[in-house]
């Protein structure tokens, strides 16, 4: 049985592996154990913390096999970009001109440094071995964390995004970044999203041109870059669109990938989720596959599995299902439908 954690200092060397399989653009899972080892430590700290509101808070949860001990993904909440350092993206509008002696008006897409994105909660870091992308437990890491937020509201934002990584080849090569980043920084994009993951966007952010950049003048490659999803990033993209996240007129200053947006008040798995008492049973007649977490803390855990569900009714749970979820009878789970 596959199960949801937090991430423990223990998971550091296979956390590190995962680091290394991981897909160029996830810049929050560097392949540095120490910078992992702080990671694991602030989402520790943030478990164990007590607030009010959302903060400087970042959650990682680790995909566990728990046959074999072998960690097969992870995934991230921070509970507010740009807590500490402004949250930098390149916003995408038309910036229209006018003469009216010719009467002529022309307008004309452009992308300007910003960070209006400051503030909302960011789901970042997902990762997940090859052989479980497109099976319920890619939704499990996902959207696990949306119940985790539906459980403990408080903690985070009215609004939640997430940044899309966005095209580059096989060769690790991004047209968007060739044809704009690169001009201020003697980096090829690879090293730039190295850096970013083991220091920060904002010191690369910061010598971006604070000018609009007007998307004409760019090439036809790395305008087509503009808000296009790399092929390994499409099935997170997918998972999120599907609970009613939306892109909007933000992309990645680096790669040109797609930014998310969605109000946690339209968000499927927080809005729609279910609450329910548990009763372990010996058989289980399933009629259909859910999530499931317990609503805890620092003991925070997620499965799926198949189950008979009413509304308003006990939930029947094997014993097995009750382990991994540390639940026992009488305790409440949140639930909801693949």
């Amino acid at each position: 049985m596959l199960v949801l954690r937090p991430v423990e200092l223990t998971d550091l060397p296979q956390l590190q592996q995962l680091a290394r399989d991981s897909l160029v653009g996830v810049t929050s899972l560097p392949d540095d154990s120490e910078c992992l080892r702080e990671k694991i430590l602030d989402s520790n700290d943030s478990f164990n913390r007590d607030v009010e509101s959302n903060g400087p808070e970042n959650y990682f949860f680790v995909l566990e096999d728990l046959a074999t001990e072998r960690l097969t993904g992870c995934s991230e909440i921070l509970a507010t970009a740009g807590f500490a350092e402004p949250f930098y993206s390149l916003r995408n509008r038309h910036f229209t001109s006018a003469s009216r002696e010719l009467n002529i008006e022309h307008g004309v897409p452009a992308l300007s440094l910003c960070h209006d994105l400051s503030g909302h909660t960011l789901l970042r870091g997902f990762h997940i071995d090859a052989a479980l992308v497109r099976t319920p437990f890619s939704e499990l890491l996902s959207r696990a964390r949306l119940l985790f937020i539906a459980a403990h509201a408080a903690r985070f934002s009215e609004a939640v995004i997430t940044e899309i990584v966005g095209y580059s080849d096989e060769q690790g090569q991004s047209p968007f970044w060739n044809a704009l980043g690169k001009h201020f920084f003697d980096l090829p994009y690879v090293e730039a999203e190295r850096l970013c993951g083991l220091q920060s966007r904002t010191f690369l952010a910061e010598l971006m041109p604070h000018y609009p950049i007007y998307v004409p003048m760019l090439p036809p490659a790395a305008q087509e870059c503009i808000g296009r999803v790399h092929p390994d990033g499409q099935e997170a993209f997918d998972i999120l669109e599907r609970e009613g996240f939306e892109t909007n007129s933000y992309i990645d200053l680096f790669d040109g990938g797609p930014t998310l947006f969605a109000r946690t008040s339209t968000i499927n798995s927080i809005t729609r989720s279910h609450t329910a008492r548990v009763q372990q049973v010996e058989v289980i007649e399933a009629r259909g596959s859910y999530l499931l977490s317990n609503d805890s803390l620092r003991d925070y855990r997620a499965i799926v599995a198949e189950l008979a569900f009413n509304d308003g009714q006990t939930v029947g749970l094997s014993a097995e299902m009750c382990a991994a979820l540390h639940v026992t009878d009488g305790s409440l789970i949140r639930l909801i439908a693949l």
